[in-house]
This record gives structure tokens, C-alpha cells and sequence, in this order.
């Protein structure tokens, strides 16, 4: 006869079972991150140093997924509909989540509803910059010579609506002025223009020019970061030059499907402000020219939202809406 103890105990165990499985640590297999761009990009760089410190502190490993295409609608797109599990993550960076929603007329995501923010991990500043054959030295000359000729003077970008495009437009708007546009499909296309002398300048991230700065084959105007970089101090901001607040920062950060369990975010969120503390870490990122922008699940939420209302209204100005 089974004693009543022993039913007793039995039943204990059978309630304990869920909470157990529940409790056992995240994560339990391998965590894919979705780059939305092409292997080589500064998201998918950045993705790599993540899954690297991630996989080495949760002790499974973080597997970089590259699925590029259309500005990074196709890889978004993908992981907005993955399962809010904890077992896919995706780069979050500022084309795809922060200019694309005021630039595209549809996207088939919402960069709000679809994800949850974990957190912002780096921020890229963009950077005009010029062909050293070129006259122009500084945001001064460069405007001058657009007020004398509107819309003669050539400038390129990473493609329409991306953030060295809406750069572009924004400092137009500022200062008044008609640049012509010219998009290129990389920063290795539109600088081979630049150091030939086929277009005069252009904006990108600094990541991009820097080695190019360096290396004397192109020369900066402005830098559209509210303070000089701590990479290449000699660069002088917008607002020194007469443009007060212009700001202009292409960021990547890492979030995650709408409904993934908050446990798991704020497991996920934690360990980022660990690795941001890294030395070695904050090293690599010196190396690449990234500013550490680490912080809260909320701040990056509220950071979001402002960088979407911000270039929707530059491409909205500008009438920029692609299909």
C-alpha cells in the first residue's frame, strides 16, 4: 500500500516539474544574431566581437547569421518573425531601425512593435569628407561653394535613404543649401570616386574614413558628433564650425522579437554593460573607431523612438519616400 506520505511526496515533485524546467539557466543551446548587411560591415564586425564575449560568458556559442539585402529589410524582417524564444537575436542598427521607418512608404516590420531593445552598443558618427584635390577644407568653403552654384557639387552616400543620405540632407536643410546626391552600393565604390577626383565629397561613418584620413587620401570637413572624437580629435564638429546641435550618428545595437521573456533580456542586457567594461573589449572597439554607448533596455527603447522621429522628418522635408 502507497503511503499517504509518500503520495504526498509525489505530488510535490509533480508540481515542482515546470518551475524546474523554467529555472534551468539561459541559455541551454546555441543563440543565433541575424546581421541584416554582409559580412565585413561594421555591424557585422561589432556582431562578431558580441557573439564572441557573449558566447564565452553564457557558455554556448552566439552564431552570426548573415542575411543582407534591401538596406536591411530582409534580415530585419526575418527576425521579427523568429521565435520570441531568446534563441535569435538581431543587430539593431540605425538604418534598419532608426532612419527606414521615415524613409520607406511600407517595411514589412515594425522597428517599434516587432522587438524588444536590449541594448545600444556603439555609436558611429558620420564624417563629410573630400578628395585632397579638392578646394574644399572646411563645412565654410564647401557651403560657399554650393550658395554659388546650387546643386552642381556632387555628393555621395551608401545609398538612398541610408544614414550618410539623410546626413546629407539634413545639413542641407541647416545650412540652406542643394548638394546633388550621388548614392554608391559601399564606402570602397564612393571612395575610389573621391581619391580619382570623380566627385568631390561625401558623408560616412567615421569607422569607413578613418583609415583613408589617416592614410592622407581623403581630408575631413566635420565631424557630426556634439563633441570632437576621441579617435581622430583633429577633426573639427559642425557645431564649431557654425552649425549648433548637429547631429548626425549612425549607432548598432542588439534587440531581440516582441515577447521574448524580460528575464532573458535583462540577463542578455547585463552581460553587455559587463563586456562594455571589458579592457580588452573597450580596446577592439578604440581599434575600430566605435564610441561604447552601453546602457539600460529602457534607454535604448526612448533612444530609438527619438532617432525614427528625428529622420523621419529630414526624409519628410526632403520628400524622400521609396517604395
Amino acid at each position: 500500500m502507497i503511503s499517504i506520505a509518500r503520495l504526498a511526496a509525489s505530488a510535490l515533485v509533480l508540481a515542482l516539474a515546470p518551475t524546474v524546467s523554467i529555472a534551468q539557466p539561459y541559455p541551454r543551446k546555441p543563440v543565433k544574431i541575424i546581421v541584416a548587411f554582409a559580412q565585413g560591415t561594421a555591424t557585422d564586425i561589432l556582431a562578431r566581437l558580441v557573439a564572441e564575449q557573449l558566447g564565452k560568458s553564457l557558455g554556448q556559442p552566439f552564431l552570426v547569421e548573415n542575411r543582407a539585402g534591401a538596406g536591411g529589410i530582409i534580415g530585419t524582417e526575418f527576425a521579427a518573425k523568429a521565435a520570441p524564444d531568446g534563441y535569435t537575436m538581431t543587430m539593431a542598427p540605425s538604418g534598419p531601425f532608426g532612419s527606414n521607418p521615415g524613409v520607406y512608404a511600407k517595411l514589412p516590420y515594425d522597428a517599434i512593435k516587432d522587438f524588444e531593445p536590449i541594448s545600444n552598443i556603439a555609436l558611429t558618427p558620420q564624417t563629410f569628407v573630400v578628395g585632397t584635390q579638392t578646394k574644399f577644407r572646411t563645412l565654410k568653403d564647401l557651403v560657399a561653394a554650393a550658395k554659388a552654384a546650387p546643386g552642381s557639387i556632387a555628393a555621395g552616400s551608401l545609398g538612398t535613404g541610408a544614414t550618410s543620405h539623410l546626413a546629407l540632407l539634413y545639413f542641407q536643410s541647416v545650412a540652406g543649401i542643394a548638394l546633388n546626391h550621388i548614392p554608391f552600393k559601399g564606402s570602397s565604390e564612393a571612395h575610389t570616386q573621391l581619391i580619382g577626383g570623380n566627385i568631390p565629397m561625401m558623408s560616412d561613418a567615421l569607422p569607413g574614413v578613418r583609415a583613408q584620413i589617416q592614410a592622407g587620401r581623403l581630408a575631413a570637413l566635420g565631424i557630426a558628433s556634439l563633441k570632437r572624437s576621441p579617435f581622430m580629435p583633429d577633426i573639427p564638429t559642425f557645431a564649431e564650425q557654425g552649425y549648433p546641435g548637429f547631429e548626425a550618428v549612425g549607432w548598432i545595437g542588439l534587440a531581440a522579437p516582441a515577447g521574448t521573456p524580460d528575464a532573458i533580456l535583462d540577463r542578455l542586457n547585463a552581460e553587455l554593460v559587463k563586456m562594455a567594461g571589458d579592457p580588452a573589449v573597450k580596446e577592439k572597439l578604440d581599434s575600430l573607431a566605435f564610441v561604447p554607448a552601453v546602457g539600460t533596455r529602457q534607454e535604448f527603447a526612448a533612444f530609438i523612438r527619438a532617432e525614427i522621429a528625428k529622420w523621419t522628418k529630414v526624409a519628410k522635408d526632403a520628400g524622400v519616400k521609396l517604395e
